[in-house]
């Protein structure tokens, strides 16, 4: 459904983006991740055509965003992060301009309106000023819109921002209710929310896409053992960072003094526990503790970012 094919965008001798090629199928939820600057921004601007690439081309629904606009716009849904909404303007009355905006046929109006509102959670305000609204019930207002014209594509730039526990909640069930019937994408800084919504995620970092996986295989793609072990630090993780299962070892603050604790990185189905057990049976170094850790989209990013470095 959408479709980046060697994207770059310059200014000068600065690349916002690289060479970013991926593909999004329809009925994904898929997540943009990076940090500030790394290139989010510019990929939904040229996605939505406010801007043009230096290179590459971006496709929606096999229509091309700079020589096919009108087409490929026709498909897109976009709420940006600052919600495009009249504060004078009722819900209902904004709702019916956006759909005029769509090209929703006039007589059909009405009933569109009526869903969206519906899908949103908004029949209850429609009549209400959108200046007089909550900043949950706003940014309710600002997904309305990006569904109004039935989008195939719908693109939310950071929809839970600003929105408190509960309205965060109820933003991410609506969210994962678009699913199936629209493709879309979601970039937000709120890497929980991201774990929780979304199949799939892409990292961006230095304007270059660094990781592209199902969040399935992000967890699966390596193994990671906390041991505690009744020795000194210093020569400890020394001897267990040359394991060849080992990839990467990284000491945590132990609880008691003259304890070693550690997270280590390792491959191998099982090799690495044998590899540890053998070592430390050699050191005479006790081993007290041993347990799997599950890392969250947050150590995931952290560590894609690091090395990208």
């Amino acid at each position: 459904m959408i479709s980046f094919e060697k994207v770059s965008k310059r200014y000068g001798t600065l690349y916002a983006l690289r060479d970013v090629s991926f593909q999004v199928p329809k009925g994904q939820i898929l997540g943009l991740l990076g940090q500030n600057g790394a290139g989010k921004t510019t990929a939904m601007n040229i996605l939505t055509g406010c801007l043009a690439p230096s290179g590459g081309a971006v496709l929606v629904g096999g229509y091309d965003v700079l020589t096919q606009p009108r087409e490929a716009k026709r498909l897109l849904g976009y709420l940006p992060e600052a919600v495009p909404v009249y504060d004078e303007m009722t819900v209902q009355a904004y709702l019916r301009f956006a759909c005029e905006l769509k090209e929703v046929e006039k007589k059909a109006i009405n009933a569109h309106v009526s869903s969206v509102a519906e899908k949103t959670g908004l029949k209850d305000v429609l009549g209400r000023k959108i200046g007089n609204l909550s900043k949950g019930f706003r940014q309710r207002v600002g997904v309305a819109q990006a569904l109004c014209g039935s989008p195939e594509v719908v693109i939310l730039d950071e929809p839970t921002a600003g929105l408190d526990p509960r309205q965060s909640s109820e933003m991410r069930q609506l969210i994962l209710a678009l699913a199936g019937e629209h493709t879309v994408l979601l970039s937000s800084h709120i890497l929980s929310e991201v774990q929780e919504v979304c199949g799939r995620v892409i990292i961006l970092h230095h304007g270059r896409v660094i990781c592209d996986s199902a969040l399935q295989a992000l967890r699966q793609g390596e193994q990671r053992l906390r041991a505690v072990i009744a020795a000194g630090e210093e020569r400890t993780l020394s001897a267990l960072r040359q394991l060849p299962s080992v990839t990467r070892g990284e000491a945590e603050r132990a609880k008691e003094p003259g304890l070693t604790q550690a997270v280590l990185t390792v491959t191998g189905n099982g090799r690495a526990e044998r590899e540890l057990f053998t070592l430390l049976s050699a050191m005479q170094a006790p081993l007290l503790r041993l347990s799997p850790v599950e890392d969250s989209l947050e150590d995931v990013f952290l560590r894609a970012t690091m090395d990208g470095e």
